[in-house]
């Protein structure tokens, strides 16, 4: 297995548990939270696909399928086309309200994005240097390991609270 088919096979496992945990669910529940800043499961797919939208576009150097593709606009939420959710106040957090088709359809389209520039990658590719604001500089490998663990956290969290709703 090539590193390059590794990646994929992880993002491949992120997108399949981004459509899995919204299927089947509506609009109030996915914008449920067990708790009163607690984040919901609509707002973690979002962001999880957010993060990895905008992580991999960035390395790859394309416009990001939320801007290129229309989802900023098909989403209609009152933030900037470049807001990934990272920070955001519970009030913000509250503002994404989507349905799950609609979610799904964009996990779908930033994972055949991820697919497609992964697919390019040899392993000497994983060493180039991307982001060189820190101490070791950030190589391409360890920023797609980054952003395969965050959303890997998120996926779980919006599982969980899906078993909290018991659907």
């Amino acid at each position: 297995m090539t590193p390059a088919q590794l990646l994929t096979d992880a993002f491949g496992r992120i997108a399949e548990g981004g459509r899995d945990v919204v299927d089947g669910l509506d609009e109030e529940q996915l914008a449920h939270r067990p708790g009163p800043d607690a984040n919901p499961i609509g707002w973690l797919v979002w962001h999880l696909a957010r993060v990895q939208d905008d992580h991999v576009a960035d390395v790859a150097g394309i416009e990001q399928v939320w801007t290129a593709r229309g989802f900023h606009e098909k989403f209609g939420l009152p933030f900037d086309a470049s807001d990934i959710g990272y920070g955001h106040s519970s009030e913000q957090v509250a503002h994404v309200r989507v349905d799950a088709e609609r979610l799904a359809a964009y996990v779908d389209a930033v994972h055949e994005q991820t697919r497609g520039y992964l697919e390019g990658l040899d392993a000497a590719d994983l060493d180039r240097v991307v982001d060189d604001r820190w101490d070791p500089p950030v190589t391409l490998g360890v920023r797609l390991v980054s952003v395969v663990n965050d959303d890997a956290q998120h996926l779980g969290q919006a599982a969980y609270v899906r078993g909290l709703l018991g659907v």
